[in-house]
């Protein structure tokens, strides 16, 4: 029977994709591994791989198509040995090739039909309910990451339905199942907006929001409804960290190191120090990182998305700089593959390099805080009774109070702060 090729949910936030184009064309061998298809999603451009040898047999989506839900078929591939006939079980293919999304669209409608898409596909019921479990292999499909988190989490993967290719589990099937464990985020209520003043065509310009700006929105909105958010600021004296930086990046041109830079083993070391700041809230339990994984925002074309340094308590300043220097050119280019910007335990938002002078930012869930931080300017300071001038920066942390009380929240801003104050213990 011909493997059915859903659109995988490749992030999070995913709930529709852009089918940007095919890499294989119909008839074409394919073997596990090989890319399939580019998706456009709500942070970047992915890849659509093969999961078994054979042949693609059925294009059921055009390249070029928006819009497409998550779960809906999107081609057929033959196994080996299979014959072209088997194709005949899978009625309606022929109006498929006609794409009743892109005509909408094309028309101006800015609806979708999903259900439309789905009954011009008619899979049998086999098909369309994606397995559990690979018959042949006995079996649970998952993927690495997936396994690793169920396990922490103490999930059961048996009792998760995968989203993926063939019913595949991926990160975003085990986040769904942590969330069903905290029906607050599921249940929270959705009040109307407010209708905007009638106004004359002449004085608006409608912009439509984009995939990412609604993501952003939805996301946001159940964060600052769902998280208690408490804040904490503290300021740190940086004028010792600028000349360690100096001296540093004149010792070698492999490598620029900025403040960002420092900040972040900064944010690490100090999580490393303060672990109970490096937690996420479920109803169930409260999960304990092992790993310090920080996510950082950065400013990309209609949004913003959050590239990790995983294990960042465990590299040097150099090795931040120059990976950091990648993803945010990777984020700029919407290259970033799903494992680079997919989970993370702590995040930080600087907004110092706008010149901006201190803010509060809105927690990234699961995650259960993050750091502001603003510009380093010149201001007076009294030293040993006397007045004198410091470059001063001014951070604040934004917390979960389900998972980190006042009390926690200070010691990490106070370990924060002293190794801000005194760079050379980074270097230890």
């Amino acid at each position: 029977m011909p493997v059915t090729i859903f659109l995988p949910a490749l992030s999070p936030t995913m709930t529709e994709g852009t089918l940007a184009r095919w890499l294989k064309k119909e008839g074409e061998k394919v073997k596990s591994g090989d890319i399939l298809a580019e998706v456009e999603t709500d942070k970047a451009t992915m890849e659509i791989e093969a999961i078994d040898d054979g042949k693609l047999g059925r294009i059921l989506i055009a390249e070029g198509t928006e819009g497409i839900p998550i779960n809906t078929p999107i081609a057929l591939i033959l196994e080996e040995g299979e014959e072209e006939s088997a194709l005949e079980d899978f009625v309606g293919l022929e109006k498929s090739a006609s794409n009743p999304m892109k005509k909408n669209l094309e028309n101006g409608s800015e609806s979708r039909d999903e259900t439309a898409l789905h009954q011009s596909v008619q899979l049998p019921e086999s098909q369309l309910k994606p397995p559990e479990a690979d018959g042949r292999h006995g079996r649970i499909f998952a993927s690495p990451l997936a396994k690793k988190m169920a396990e922490q989490a103490g999930l059961d993967l048996g009792k998760i339905s995968g989203s993926g290719p063939n019913g595949r589990i991926v990160k975003a099937d085990i986040e769904s199942a942590l969330v069903r464990t905290r029906p607050g985020l599921a249940s929270t209520k959705s009040f109307p907006s407010a209708a905007p003043e009638t106004s004359s065509p002449e004085s608006v310009t409608s912009v439509p929001n984009t995939n990412m700006r609604k993501i952003i929105a939805k996301r946001l909105t159940e964060a600052k409804q769902t998280i208690p958010h408490f804040y904490l600021s503290i300021d740190c004296e940086i004028d010792n960290l600028l000349e360690v930086r100096t001296e540093l990046n004149g010792r070698s041109t492999e490598y620029k190191l900025s403040i960002n830079d420092f900040i972040i083993r900064a944010s690490a070391l100090a999580l490393r120090k303060v672990p109970a700041a490096n937690a996420s809230w479920t109803d169930a339990a409260t999960i304990l990182h092992n790993s310090v994984d920080i996510s950082v925002a950065v400013a990309i074309d209609g949004g913003l998305i959050t590239p990790i340094i995983f294990n960042a308590d465990d590299k040097g300043l150099a090795e931040i700089s120059n990976e950091m220097s990648k993803l945010v050119q990777r984020s700029r280019d919407g290259l970033l593959k799903p494992e680079e910007y997919q989970g993370g335990s702590f995040s930080i938002s600087n907004l110092g390099m706008h010149g901006i002078k201190e803010f509060s930012a809105v927690i990234n869930p699961p995650q259960s805080g993050i750091l502001a931080v603003g510009v380093g300017e010149q201001r007076p300071i009294v030293k040993k009774g006397a007045l004198a001038i410091a470059t001063v920066m001014s951070c604040t942390l934004s917390c979960d109070h389900r998972v980190v009380d006042g009390a926690i929240g200070a010691e990490w801003l106070a370990a924060f702060k002293g190794l801000i104050e005194d760079p050379l213990t980074m270097l230890l």
